[in-house]
């Protein structure tokens, strides 16, 4: 039975990967911080693993609690917006603090630890990014601390592609989707999002190996 571990799956699109996986018949290892959200993905059959993806020793302890796992699929979601600014107003030490130690620090600590896993069963490793961290596609300063953090996670997972041996490691941009972060408005179902990462992850191929994805395998520019 293949093995996805989706990192951040208390809500939204991280929730949705994990049921997905799930229900087309997967073990699926999913990370929350509070009790709730962890009740919740267990009562959807998942292995429930409690991650506080900014506490350091939550995630020095990861590799150790995955032991010798072979991960055929691991996603990290976890992610947070910061403030919603238009113009170029320099954010609060701690507002930028807890932006990039979600969005930043958390994958530099992760990454290395799960990516042996996922080069154990040759599978794929993703990052859940976003188009507003593309530097070349860029046409807009809303909400710049996030767009910085965004660009500063896909150098990162650039990185950790190149230490890659078996797997293939990409960047996603989820598209514009309706969650408490992209909102109502936005075109885009969850369930729509992450059937076409589902399907894009499956069709990689190594050439594809730290590149740069919108959710329906369109080839994105960094």
């Amino acid at each position: 039975m293949p093995v996805a571990l989706i990192i951040g799956a208390s809500r939204g699109i991280g929730h949705e990967l994990a049921t997905q996986y799930k229900a087309a018949g997967w073990r699926v290892i999913a990370t929350a911080r509070k009790q709730e959200d962890l009740a919740a993905l267990q009562s959807a059959g998942c292995e429930a693993l409690q991650l506080d993806v900014t506490n350091p020793n939550d995630c020095a302890s990861l590799g150790g609690r995955l032991g010798d796992e072979r991960i055929d699929v691991a996603i990290l979601n976890a992610g947070v917006y910061g403030p919603r600014v238009e113009q170029l107003i320099a954010p609060q030490e701690s507002e930028f603090d807890a932006v990039m130690h979600t969005n930043v620090l958390a994958a530099m600590r992760i990454l290395p630890l799960v990516l042996p896993l996922v080069d154990a069963a040759k599978g794929r490793l993703a990052v859940i990014s976003s188009l507003l961290g593309s530097l070349s596609l860029r046409n807009s300063t809303h909400g710049w601390l996030y767009r910085a953090s965004k660009a500063a996670l896909n150098s990162v997972l650039k990185d950790i592609s190149l230490q890659a041996s078996d797997s293939i490691c990409i960047a996603f941009h989820p598209g514009w989707v309706q969650t408490e972060m992209g909102g109502s408005e936005a075109p885009l179902t969850v369930t729509e999002s992450v059937r076409g990462m589902r399907q894009t992850l499956a069709d990689l191929s190594a050439k594809d190996n730290g590149q740069f994805f919108n959710y329906d395998g369109t080839s994105l520019s960094w």
